[in-house]
């Protein structure tokens, strides 16, 4: 009878020491009654981590879209030019292609601007140019060209985004280099920048026939 009482106490200390650990192991893979968080499995850790890092990479993949969508925009300390220079003519004439092309809200024609403006780059003369003017020119061309192969092969309002970055280099060069043309440089208040034309009148690119009079002449070149 002793041996019988013996074995059922030991019995019942075992499952109630079974039944501690049970209750600890749950304790790791559930909340609590107080909705405490508790530990996840391995398993369930594993899963986290890869979710998170596709988190960081379509971050990573918008910000490669971003920088794609619109090139930086660089400010250059440049002495303005008084010299009538008739070597950036060809340049200048590219630009402004472009630049017509964008007001009528025409691709094609925009495109080949950007494609006159490259031809225009490489058959500019440098050797014209002191050491302190090539490098600058160097620094503007390399920036400039990346924004015309863009025009180039690009839909229109992709086109546009470019021409904000180009036109502040073509103002660069000409600032640099001097132009024997008449031009106006034109502030659109709707994007906060400017652009150069060859009539006072205002015609905005940015938006073209949208709001093809916004903006306002800032000054006259020669």
């Amino acid at each position: 009878m002793r041996k019988t009482k013996l074995s059922i106490g030991i019995f019942a200390i075992a499952f109630a020491a079974l039944t501690v650990m049970s209750c600890k192991d749950n304790k790791k893979k559930h909340n609590d009654s107080d909705g405490h968080p508790t530990e996840m499995s391995s398993e369930e850790n594993h899963m986290e981590m890869n979710n998170e890092s596709e988190v960081h990479h379509h971050e990573d993949g918008d910000e490669d879209h971003d920088h794609d969508k619109g090139a930086t925009m660089k400010t250059r300390d440049i002495e303005a030019s008084t010299q009538k220079n008739a070597a950036t003519s060809a340049i200048i004439d590219s630009y402004l292609q472009i630049k017509n092309g964008l007001v009528a809200d025409n691709k094609d024609n925009a495109a080949k601007g950007g494609t006159a403006l490259l031809k225009a780059f490489s058959n500019f003369e440098m050797s014209q140019l002191n050491e302190e003017q090539h490098k600058a020119y160097m620094d503007i061309v390399e920036d400039a060209k990346e924004q015309a192969e863009h025009i180039s092969e690009s839909p229109l309002e992709h086109q546009r985004e470019h021409f904000e970055t180009l036109s502040t280099d073509i103002s660069d060069l000409v600032a640099l280099l001097g132009t024997n043309k008449t031009l106006y440089l034109d502030y659109c208040p709707m994007k906060k920048t400017s652009w150069l034309s060859e009539t006072k009148e205002i015609k905005n690119p940015f938006f073209g026939s949208k709001m093809i009079t916004c903006g306002n002449v800032k000054k006259q070149i020669n």
